[in-house]
């Protein structure tokens, strides 16, 4: 879990999104607009992204990769946002049929995707090849086996590259820690399957084999774990002279008060230099997805119930939950919380703030702050909810997944709506006579 330190300060500025201000009357603005003329007029809980934070870190990528800088849009997919990648010039991975969709709805030239998934159906990867996508990234056998299939049938031999698993443990927590040998995902290094993998994808006319491909996990602080991947990457792939060398993403976020993370352009720099130490003159590709929008949005909340337990703690309820942010149900993530109205204030009273939904560990902040001031009816907002919110999100309990928001200049953009009841039913077929 996350160590939260226990401060009465204001919410620390740099875990808000960059085009953040403080208005006339101490409320919070995002890109120019009140945050809580937005809570009245779209609802809550909302999703509330700085579109100008998302274009720079994009544009951040770009600067030092250019297009081999890829979205790993499994953090935050909608059509506005795999638009707004692909126009500030990242390619975009996609790891289900559904992301593709998505993407190709947005109008990403398929060229311009990377599909991955550990275990991608023969549906998908038809997907893939009809629609041309730019590279595959295999990680199975079986996978092999699909593509040779559907190539055999017709299908136009792809691009791919190979994802092996290099090893190396990504200190983070353990569910989101991809590159140790024990893991669901690509060709182990250590035991000769990666090697096996690339002599056959090498003697197969079914694919072409580009490069390799490696990701350590997420929330990764740790400069030194990604240097230890490219040293072993760097061994394994020099002897077949392959042009592409993927690392992957997983560069953490600071979600709390005292935390601190490498900018994009510094872990450019360090993946760069860790390259050069090892003698890698392949072309090196990144996957950024939660430090591209991780810090780029805030999520407003109403407070419906406080429930003050005596020599115990206060609970604060609101109207979302582990519905529109699981992360603390599933990893114990930390996150801060304050009260768009007054984001400058001190926050001295401890809170657990927690969801709607029908579950004791339904927990948004089990450590939180706020002002002493603080009532039934306020906004609330957690900051640094762009990634792995909106995605993960889920109808628990049946509850309306909230819109999205993006906020430029003053104007406030709706890019995905809030759900209806109604939509609850649309794939609800009752009992058939």
């Amino acid at each position: 879990m996350t160590a939260v330190v226990h401060s009465a300060s204001p919410v620390p500025w740099h875990l808000l999104p960059d085009q953040s201000s403080v208005g006339a009357n101490g409320q919070l603005l995002i890109g120019g607009c009140d945050t809580l003329e937005l809570a009245a007029e779209f609802g809550t809980p909302l999703f509330v992204y700085d579109e100008q934070h998302l274009r720079s870190r994009c544009r951040e990528a770009v600067a030092a990769f250019g297009r081999h800088a890829t979205y790993a849009s499994k953090a935050f997919l909608c059509t506005a946002m795999a638009r707004l990648a692909h126009e500030e010039g990242m390619s975009i991975d996609v790891a289900t049929g559904g992301e593709l969709h998505v993407a190709l709805a947005a109008g990403v030239p398929a060229g311009h995707l990377v599909m991955h998934g550990n275990n991608k159906s023969s549906h998908e990867l038809a997907m893939a090849l009809d629609a041309g996508v730019g590279r595959i990234v295999v990680d199975s056998d079986a996978e092999l086996d699909r593509i040779e299939a559907l190539v055999a049938a017709g299908a136009g031999a792809p691009a791919i590259l190979l994802r092996v698993t290099p090893g190396v443990e990504a200190h983070t927590h353990e569910f989101i820690s991809t590159g140790q040998d024990d893991s669901k995902f690509g060709f182990t290094v250590s035991t000769g399957a990666a090697t096996n993998a690339v002599e056959r994808a090498m003697a197969s006319d079914a694919v072409h084999l580009v490069g390799i491909h490696a990701h350590i996990g997420s929330q990764v602080f740790r400069a030194e774990s990604f240097a230890e991947a490219l040293t072993v990457l760097g061994a394994f792939a020099a002897p077949y002279g392959l042009p592409d060398l993927v690392i992957g993403g997983g560069l953490g976020v600071a979600y709390v008060e005292g935390e601190e993370a490498p900018t994009i352009s510094q872990w450019a720099r360090i993946l760069t230099d860790s390259a050069t130490a090892a003698g890698i003159t392949a072309t090196l590709g990144i996957e950024p997805g939660r430090s591209i929008v991780a810090s780029a949005a805030v999520t407003l909340y109403t407070v419906g119930t406080v429930k003050e337990l005596p020599d115990i703690r206060t609970y604060v309820s609101v109207d979302g939950g582990m519905s529109d942010n699981p992360r603390p149900v599933l990893y114990g993530s930390g996150y801060e919380a304050f009260l768009p109205r007054a984001v400058a204030a001190p926050r001295p009273l401890p809170v657990r703030i927690v969801g709607k939904h029908c579950e004791s560990g339904d927990i948004l902040v089990r450590d939180g702050r706020l002002p002493a001031d603080f009532s039934v009816g306020d906004v609330l907002a957690t900051p640094v909810t762009g990634a792995y919110g909106h995605s993960m999100g889920s109808n628990y309990n049946k509850v309306l997944r909230p819109p999205v928001v993006f906020c430029v200049g003053g104007d406030a953009r709706l890019v995905v709506r809030r759900e209806t009841y109604d939509d609850l039913l649309l794939t609800d077929l009752g009992l058939q006579p």
